[in-house]
């Protein structure tokens, strides 16, 4: 196991999949869990649910982490058994405690499956590849190919590096935070990159090296055929800056999943979150 493989496997076990007083894993710092939100989070997770077959014996979680959210639960739902996968065992002693005689629980490497070909009839990874280094990325897709059983189809989220739609937001992000920050009688620079959400809510992370539609195109051309739609479009930065109730928050996250819905390449490709689907003919 290289370096950056063991220390995203302690991350996640000393910190990411560990709950905090409030209930919540240290890691759901990424998602934007608030009310005026979860009515687009929800629609968003499910979209998963309409790329994959319904049911079958055996389902495949490539770096399940604890299974946190319900509607993570329902995607293996028609399964006789769902195979959480995962280089964490933090992460598989808590999806244990989430899903119980469901799952069968398998550490390891997803660049690297110990699964005979074939043998899953569905697959499902979520914002795992990215913290792979990124000359195994491809390996990670082509393992995750090989073990889908003819027929069947795979449903990949992971998060842009370069996103156009988010790289046009961010300035007004930036602009947005300087106000709130203000607000509160803090300090913020608007020309320092990579300024996080706050001191408060920018959650610890590990390594990530993610790519851009353009490197998934360029990688794999020739080896493998895929479409990109819509999974979410707008990251948590933007969320948490301009989606509140008094705003209309709520209506404005409605207007957004229609336009995800109505034209799901462009957002996939744009977005910031694409889900990635591998067909197995």
């Amino acid at each position: 196991m290289t370096d950056t493989k063991q220390k995203v496997r302690e991350f996640y076990d000393n910190v990411g999949w560990q709950q905090e007083d409030d209930g919540l894993y240290q890691n759901a710092r990424y998602d934007d869990l608030r009310p005026v939100a979860a009515e687009y989070v929800h629609k968003t997770r499910l979209r998963i649910k309409n790329v994959i077959a319904p049911a079958g014996r055996f389902f495949l979680d490539a770096g399940s982490g604890p299974v946190q959210y319900d509607e993570y639960l329902a995607y293996s739902e028609g399964y006789q058994h769902r195979v959480c996968f995962d280089i964490s065992i933090q992460a598989l002693s808590e999806a244990r405690k989430r899903i119980g005689s469901h799952g069968l629980f398998v550490v390891g490497d997803i660049a690297n499956l110990p699964f005979e070909a074939d043998a899953f009839e569905a697959v499902v990874s979520m914002h795992t590849i990215h913290h792979l280094p990124v000359d195994e990325h491809k390996r990670a897709y082509l393992e995750l190919f090989r073990v889908l059983a003819p027929g069947k189809s795979i449903a990949v989220v992971n998060g842009w590096g370069y996103a156009p739609l988010t790289s046009f937001l961010r300035p007004f992000v930036r602009l947005g935070k300087a106000v709130r920050f203000a607000l509160n009688g803090k300090k913020f620079n608007l020309w320092k990159k990579n300024t996080g959400l706050s001191d408060d809510d920018e959650p610890v992370g590990t390594f990530i090296n993610k790519t851009s539609a353009k490197w998934l195109r360029d990688e794999l051309r020739g080896s493998l055929e895929y479409n990109i739609i819509a999974w979410r479009s707008l990251n948590v930065h933007f969320m948490r800056t301009f989606i509140h109730t008094g705003l209309g928050g709520r209506y404005f996250l409605r207007m957004v999943y229609w336009l995800e819905e109505k034209f799901p390449r462009y957002f996939g490709e744009n977005g910031q979150y694409p889900l990635i689907i591998f067909r197995k003919a």
